[in-house]
């Protein structure tokens, strides 16, 4: 009987889309050090910002397994459709949320000014703008055609 978990982590496909998400919150911290001047580990861990790594997953995950399995298979559909709700998401309906805590927010100054405590702020980086979205699918683009480099059909 084969190891699940040895073949999950031999996953072609997966590891591509891993390094993706790694990188993207890797690469949040200079971005977010050149767009702020301060440095915070921080970006390591957080969701919205440039670039997504949500984006970068799903985009890295899509065309390894087009490059691998074909980009005329039922998997590579699945994945597509998979990514196009992702990055649509995050910049659409997580970003709106994100919209919403702000303005939360801005209503939970305004009743701390009147003695009014509310309970916490809410977080307000939540999702992306297009251009992090767009961001993150190059970034993905990028990683997936690196792992054809350094990983060739071979052994497929």
């Amino acid at each position: 009987m084969p190891d699940g978990f040895a073949e999950l982590a031999a996953n072609r496909h997966l590891i591509t889309g891993i390094v993706g998400l790694v990188l993207a919150q890797i690469l949040k911290i200079p971005y977010d050090l050149w767009r702020t001047k301060t440095f915070s580990l921080t970006m390591l861990t957080s969701t919205g910002g440039m670039p997504s790594s949500h984006s970068a997953f799903v985009v890295a995950l899509m065309l390894s397994i087009g490059f691998y399995e074909g980009f005329g298979t039922p998997i590579f559909a699945v994945s597509a459709a998979l990514a196009m709700v992702v990055m649509h998401d995050a910049a659409g309906v997580r970003r709106a949320a994100g919209l919403h805590a702000e303005a939360i927010n801005f209503l939970y100054a305004k009743l701390q000014k009147h003695g009014i405590q509310p309970n916490h702020k809410l977080k307000e980086m939540l999702g992306h703008q297009p251009l992090e979205v767009l961001g993150g699918a190059i970034l993905g683009i990028i990683v997936s055609v690196a792992a054809i480099h350094f990983f060739p059909f071979a052994g497929v």
